[in-house]
């Protein structure tokens, strides 16, 4: 259920757009933000009936893009690890296995105390300065398993 905080702001999103059903991501993100970084089918049927939308439509957006969390919550921090060409030429997948050695998770789960969830990603956008993560809202480029430590050290 979307708080009446949450329907200002979607509301209030409406106006960036000439049609109500383009706000579809800016509604999304705001849902997402204020249901500890995961969207409800609950939250995506509001977010359709103000939106005029089926909630199939909100679904299936909401699905498409990696940022929305739907099928289940994150942790407090959600590791988002590109694993396109890019990064994997320069080593993703080694990184990706020293996390899960890490974090004593595999790819996919969250930490039993829900602090790490650790996912894979197609592209970040960021293959110039490859192999990179996205942690919540903050990027990470150039990694190492040494910078990686380093961050995850600093979260803990």
């Amino acid at each position: 259920m979307l708080s009446d905080k949450a329907k200002s702001e979607i509301t209030e999103s409406l106006k960036k757009y000439t049609n109500k059903r383009s706000a579809c991501m800016d509604a999304l993100r705001i849902a997402q933000a204020e249901a500890s970084n995961n969207i409800t089918k609950a939250a995506m049927e509001e977010i359709a009936g103000i939106l005029g939308m089926k909630p199939v439509e909100v679904n299936a957006v909401a699905t498409f893009y990696t940022m929305y969390n739907v099928k289940r919550p994150v942790g407090e921090y959600h590791i988002q690890v590109c694993r396109n060409i890019s990064c994997s030429l320069l080593g993703a997948e080694h990184l990706i296995k020293h996390m899960e050695n890490v974090l004593g998770i595999k790819t996919g789960a969250t930490t039993p105390d829900n602090k790490f969830t650790l996912k894979t990603v197609e592209c970040l956008g960021s293959c110039g300065t490859a192999p990179m993560m996205q942690i919540n809202d903050d990027f990470y480029e150039s990694l190492t398993k040494e910078k990686i430590d380093a961050i995850l050290k600093d979260l803990k």
